[in-house]
């Protein structure tokens, strides 16, 4: 054999085994506990029977007005490098300032909301406590990545009181942690959320009897006499190459005096109006507000054009806007999501609630103050 042959043999050998490792790498880590499961069995099955599950995927329930994907590989490609040259601004020099409270001494009584950064807070309405979509791990899926904003990273599941409902609006890694969620198994009395997110929480122990899925329309009482009623937005799914096998939702908490909107993520359509006169009592409305892209993401996430139309049609007493001011996802500046917010407050006269990460905000009182801390931030 020729110099020339044995040395494309060993190049092929060589390609071959970097290409089988490659491959079994990337099985090894799609194939984790982390990436969750996909629905199966009898879950499957009423998933298939779902009006809003179509050509083997969930689908929105209005057309969006751009495509949430990108539509060739130079698209994909130009996305890719502006996430690797992303501005500085999308990012605080300082320390985010965070107000630190004994959770556990948390009166139960009382209506409150604690926000804890991005999506994830602390309810407490008529008694009863809810925990929504709670990210306390930093750079998931794969650790290295969408650091947390310096000062943020101050809470964890010890610190949490008991709870009594975990309510998820959707599978995506910045809003269903697998560490986190793991760790409240033992803490939490019955999971809510969409339909297939629970094989997700089955694969991470939970038990069957503790998650409820619902699919859009779709109502459960709770054993306190309120009820959670499951709503549309206008988003999508999935932790790993396959998307939209659960189900995107937000959600209406109802209690036997208060009621609050779970909002998700969501970009902006008519289910808001339509929301907003099925419950015209609501007395906190939760919006997304941040990590927007409009060339790319406008069909899927709010713009902040549409915020203030948004916070209209649904007609609560106080809002609260969250999805920013713990992680960068998206391109714009870490603190346009806040100066958007307070325009429509001061200029608008919306009521919205602006805390301090950690502020105990009792939602319901007809008085409330804001010091805008953000505004002489880095």
């Amino acid at each position: 054999m020729s110099k020339l042959k044995r040395r494309i043999m060993v190049f092929f050998i060589t390609l071959g085994i970097i290409v089988a490792v490659l491959f079994g790498v990337g099985y090894l880590i799609l194939h984790s506990p982390s990436f969750g499961a996909l629905p199966s069995g009898a879950r499957l099955e009423r998933i298939q029977h779902s009006p809003n599950y179509r050509d083997g995927r969930f689908q929105n329930r209005y057309p969006m007005s751009q495509a949430m994907q990108p539509s060739s590989m130079g698209d994909r490609i130009k996305i890719l490098w502006k996430f690797l040259d992303r501005p500085d601004n999308i990012r605080p020099v300082d320390s985010i300032p965070v107000v630190r409270h004994d959770l556990k001494k948390l009166d139960r009584s009382e209506d409150l909301i604690v926000w804890f950064g991005h999506s994830g807070y602390l309810l407490q309405m008529d008694g009863v406590r809810y925990l929504i979509d709670p990210v306390f791990v930093e750079g998931a899926p794969f650790g290295i990545s969408n650091a947390f904003f310096k000062g943020t990273q101050v809470f964890d599941v010890a610190d949490l009181p008991e709870i009594d409902y975990l309510v998820i609006s959707h599978d995506h890694w910045d809003h269903l942690d697998y560490h986190v969620a793991s760790e409240l198994q033992s803490r939490v009395r019955k999971v809510y959320t969409g339909l297939g997110v629970g094989a997700h929480l089955e694969r991470w122990g939970y038990r069957p009897d503790q998650i409820v899925e619902l699919d859009w329309g779709e109502s459960t009482p709770t054993a306190e006499g309120g009820r959670v009623h499951c709503l549309p937005t206008q988003h999508f799914s999935g932790r790993g190459l396959t998307s939209a096998q659960s189900l995107w939702a937000s959600f209406v908490l109802q209690g036997p005096k208060h009621s609050v909107y779970v909002g998700g993520d969501g970009g902006f359509s008519p289910h808001y109006a339509e929301i907003g006169k099925q419950f015209p009592q609501l007395d906190l409305a939760i919006l997304e507000n941040g990590q927007y892209n409009k060339e790319n993401w406008s069909g899927i996430h709010m713009l902040p054009e549409h915020l203030g139309e948004t916070m209209h049609a649904l007609g609560a007493k106080r809002f609260l806007t969250v999805h920013h001011a713990k992680f960068a996802l998206a391109m714009h500046p870490w603190k346009e999501p806040l100066q958007n917010a307070k325009r429509l407050r001061d200029e608008k006269g919306f009521p919205i609630l602006m805390p301090r990460l950690g502020d105990i905000v009792r939602y319901t009182d007809s008085t409330f103050t804001t010091d805008d801390w953000w505004e002489k931030l880095d």
